[in-house]
C-alpha cells in the first residue's frame, strides 16, 4: 500500500496543461493524496506537506502525465510470422490470403484458443507498454467474428485490467472482417452485429465503445453507419479505422456520430477534417502500420494542425500490420515518419489519447485528476521523442500507487 499523502519534487514537470505544448514547470512540486493529484506547481508556491507525506526525490527527472495506448488489439492468438516472412519472399496478400492466411488466419487460431489462454499470451504484450510506462490502455476485439469469441476477447481484456495495475477500455470491433461463414454475405453479418453481438455484450458490460473497419476491403460507409446507429442507440460512443487505404469519407461519416476519434488516416481529404473539427474528433496517428506496410502516402498533418484537430499517437498492436509493443518508438516514428513535432509526439499519447478515449480525468498533470504519472531521467521532453532503445523511466505511479 502506498501511503496516503506523497509529495514529488526536484523535479520538471511537463503539465501538458496548456493548449499546446508541454506546459513546462521548473523546480515542480506535485502532491498526491488517495490515488488523485492534489497539487501542481513550482516549489516556491506549494503548501506546506502534511504530516505523514512521504518526499520522494525525482533527483532532476521530468515528470509526465502516464503514457495512454489509445488503440491496440492486444488480445490475440497465434503468430503471422510466417507471413511476414513470405511476403519478404515475394507472396503478395492476395496470395497469402489464398492460403487461408491474413486476418483469417487469426480469427482462426483465437477462435480456437480459451479464455485462460488468450490472457496468458496478452500478458507479456502488456508488461512490455507497461514497462514503458503506460498506465492506459485501449484494447479491441475483432478477431472473434462471432458473439462467443468476440466476448471471449473482451473479457480477455478485463482479466488483464484485474491482473495488472493499468486501465483498460475495451473496444467492440465486431465489424472488423468477414467471418468465413459470412463470405460474400457482408449486410448479413452487419445483420447479427447490431441484433445480437453488439446488444448482448453491451448488456453483460463489457462494451466501453464501438469501432468499424470501413474500407474497400472491410465494411462500407452504410455498414458502418448501421453499426454506429446500434451504438449509439445503446448510448455508446463510437470510433473508426478510417482512411487507411482509400478514401471512403468514413471520417465524415464518424463525426456526424460525434466519434471520440479516427484511426490511421493516411488517405484523409479536407472535409473530413474539418468534420473532425467540427465534432472534436481526435485523430489518432498509427505509424506502426505505416511503417510495417512500408505506406509512402502520409497522413495530412498540416491540415490538421490548420483546422485544430488534437492528434494522438498509439502503437496498433496487432498481429498483421504493426505487430510493435512499444508506445515510446511511436513517440520516435511520429517524429521521424509523419514529421510530427516532440511537443505533438507527447501531447498525442497524454491528454490528446484521453480524448480518444473519452477520458477527462488523466493525461494532465493538474489538482484533482488521477494520479497516474511517470517520471523519466531526461532533462528536455523532447528527449522521448529523439531517442528510442534506451530505459529513461525511472518510476511510474497508476492511481498514486508506484508500479
Amino acid at each position: 500500500m502506498a501511503p496516503q499523502s506523497q509529495r514529488l519534487h526536484h523535479c520538471r514537470a511537463a503539465t501538458m496543461h496548456a493548449d499546446s505544448g508541454y506546459g513546462l514547470l521548473e523546480d515542480a512540486v506535485i502532491d498526491l493524496q488517495d490515488g488523485y493529484i492534489t497539487f501542481v506547481g513550482q516549489r516556491a508556491d506549494a503548501p506546506p506537506p502534511t504530516a505523514g507525506t512521504e518526499l520522494v526525490d525525482c533527483e532532476g527527472g521530468l515528470v509526465t502525465p502516464g503514457l495512454i495506448d489509445c488503440h491496440t488489439h492486444l488480445v490475440w492468438a497465434g503468430s503471422r510470422a510466417d507471413e511476414f516472412a513470405q511476403r519478404l519472399h515475394g507472396a503478395s496478400y492476395a496470395d497469402i490470403a489464398a492460403q487461408g492466411g491474413g486476418i483469417a488466419a487469426t480469427v482462426r487460431a483465437t477462435r480456437a484458443a480459451s479464455l485462460a489462454e488468450l490472457v496468458a499470451v496478452s500478458r507479456p504484450r502488456l508488461e512490455a507498454l507497461l514497462r514503458e510506462g503506460v498506465t492506459t490502455i485501449e484494447i479491441k476485439s475483432g478477431y472473434g467474428l462471432s458473439l462467443e469469441h468476440e466476448r471471449k476477447q473482451l473479457q480477455a481484456a478485463r482479466q488483464l485490467a484485474t491482473d495488472y495495475p493499468v486501465s483498460v477500455a475495451t473496444t467492440l470491433l465486431a465489424a472488423h472482417a468477414l467471418p468465413p461463414e459470412y463470405r460474400d454475405r457482408g449486410d448479413d453479418y452487419i445483420d447479427l452485429i447490431v441484433s445480437e453481438i453488439l446488444p448482448t455484450l453491451a448488456a453483460e458490460g463489457l462494451v466501453d465503445a464501438v469501432d468499424a473497419f470501413c474500407e474497400s476491403v472491410g465494411f462500407s460507409p452504410a455498414q458502418t453507419e448501421r453499426v454506429f446507429v446500434a451504438a449509439r442507440a445503446l448510448d455508446l460512443p463510437v470510433k473508426l479505422h478510417a482512411e487507411q487505404l482509400t478514401n471512403q469519407h468514413g471520417s465524415a461519416l464518424a463525426a456526424r456520430y460525434q466519434a471520440l476519434s479516427c484511426d490511421h488516416l493516411e488517405q484523409l481529404d479536407e472535409a473530413g477534417v474539418k468534420a473532425m473539427a467540427a465534432s472534436g474528433t481526435v485523430a489518432v496517428m498509427l505509424p506502426g502500420a505505416f511503417y510495417f506496410l512500408r505506406d509512402t502516402q502520409v497522413p495530412p498533418l498540416e491540415l490538421l494542425r490548420q483546422h485544430q484537430v488534437p492528434i494522438a499517437l498509439a502503437t496498433d498492436a496487432n498481429p498483421g500490420t504493426s505487430p510493435i509493443l512499444s508506445l515510446q518508438l511511436m513517440l520516435q516514428m511520429g517524429a521521424t515518419l509523419f514529421r510530427m513535432t516532440p511537443e505533438e509526439c507527447l501531447r498525442g499519447v497524454t491528454v490528446n489519447a484521453a480524448k480518444a478515449l473519452g477520458y477527462s480525468d488523466r493525461g494532465v498533470l493538474k489538482a484533482g485528476l488521477r494520479a497516474d504519472i511517470c517520471c523519466w531521467n531526461v532533462s528536455d521532453p523532447a528527449e522521448l521523442s529523439y531517442q528510442f532503445g534506451t530505459d529513461r523511466l525511472t518510476s511510474c505511479w497508476y492511481q498514486g500507487v508506484r508500479r
